[in-house]
């Protein structure tokens, strides 16, 4: 690709990083849960979706002035079917590797289901129900000397995890932890199986996104087969959620998704374009909150990949992203060393949706961004 089409493809166009990938909206109008997903749908894209703790930050911002709570778009559709998911948003849980103690999980607690998980010395985990008090384990991805807590104070699974977020950044979840050699050398100096990041329920997004994040106001075991149940946000310090009535009528949130996936099937300069005469432009991926919420886009495409708006300038010697921002967050799969002309960047659509380098030429769907 010659210099001046890079430059082509640089000009006009915003820095991403000012740009939110979603917008929330409050709505002051009082409405069923129901009755609020369809307006969502109808003038937005859905009710709000909450991914982390910085998303709900947001919606507790813009609702100065409104009640005291409102409907966000979890609900309890499935009449008992839980799955399972790590605390820690961003880590998706994955059947196939897990580390179950022999004849767990069982479900038989004696005082309602066993939803949370615990860990044995050997690290093999089991289940129990989250209203015990227990042990825990606490992740800090920001202390360069320790990464892993064990907490010797006695507390519920929930309580556990505001603590774990509050002074760490949560419970310790995903494999990828839980096979750290430094989390074994805290493990041998526990003298109780505490709790880890492990946690299912029934409750969905209404968007159908997987994110695994909750922020409930009581024990997680309460919140349990609540079939037709919503949920809201207290307006409180604290952003709690709460389970009502999904006809009780309130103020509620929406979100306007900036991304969509086309579900068409292009090469990479043919994508460019679509997106550019139709939306803004592909996509830009520049941190892991970024990752996570185009990722979901990707689940649902029909090609083995998506094209995203990076780019390898051959004569550069350089991958840049159309929208002009820097290629410093990086997500490419570990086998993927080669730099060759005619190469642009794609997500796969199942894994870990890591990155991969592909010629321009191959048709794939793709993630256009909006303005």
């Amino acid at each position: 690709m010659q210099w001046s089409l890079i430059l082509l493809f640089l000009m006009g166009q915003c820095c991403f990083s000012d740009c939110q990938l979603y917008e929330y909206l409050y709505i002051k109008e009082d409405k069923t849960w129901t009755e609020a997903q369809q307006y969502c749908r109808e003038k937005h894209t859905d009710l709000a979706t909450v991914s982390k703790m910085r998303d709900l930050k947001r919606l507790l911002n813009i609702s100065a002035g409104g009640q005291r709570d409102a409907w966000i778009g979890l609900y309890d559709p499935t009449a008992g079917t839980r799955t399972w998911y790590w605390s820690l948003p961003g880590v998706e849980f994955n059947e196939s590797e897990t580390n179950w103690n022999t004849g767990e999980p069982t479900d038989k607690g004696n005082s309602g289901p066993e939803n949370c998980g615990f860990l044995y010395k050997n690290l093999t985990w089991a289940d129990t129900g989250c209203q015990y008090d227990r042990y825990f384990l606490c992740y800090d991805e920001t202390n360069r000397t320790q990464k892993y807590h064990l907490i010797r104070e006695m507390m519920t699974w929930q309580k556990a995890q505001r603590y774990c977020r509050r002074k760490h950044t949560d419970l310790i979840s995903g494999l990828k932890q839980l096979q750290d050699e430094e989390l074994k050398n805290v493990m041998n100096s526990a003298d109780k199986d505490p709790y880890f990041g492990l946690f299912r329920d029934t409750w969905r997004w209404s968007d159908g996104s997987s994110f695994s994040f909750r922020h409930w106001n009581k024990s997680l075991n309460n919140q349990q087969y609540n079939t037709g149940q919503c949920a809201m946000v207290k307006f409180n310090k604290n952003g709690s959620w709460k389970n009502n009535s999904c006809t009780v009528k309130k103020q509620f949130f929406c979100y306007d998704d900036k991304v969509i996936l086309i579900k068409k099937k292009m090469n990479w300069e043919d994508a460019i374009s679509y997106c550019r005469d139709h939306f803004h432009d592909l996509v830009t991926v520049t941190n892991l909150d970024e990752q996570r919420w185009v990722q979901e886009k990707a689940k649902k495409a029909s090609t083995p990949f998506v094209w995203m708006g990076l780019h390898y300038a051959c004569t550069l010697d350089l991958w840049f992203w159309v929208s002009d921002e820097v290629v410093r967050y990086k997500n490419w799969a570990s086998d993927e060393q080669m730099d060759d002309c005619d190469m642009s960047g794609a997500m796969e659509t199942g894994g870990k949706h890591r990155w991969f380098k592909r010629n321009d030429s191959e048709g794939f769907n793709f993630i256009c961004s909006r303005k």
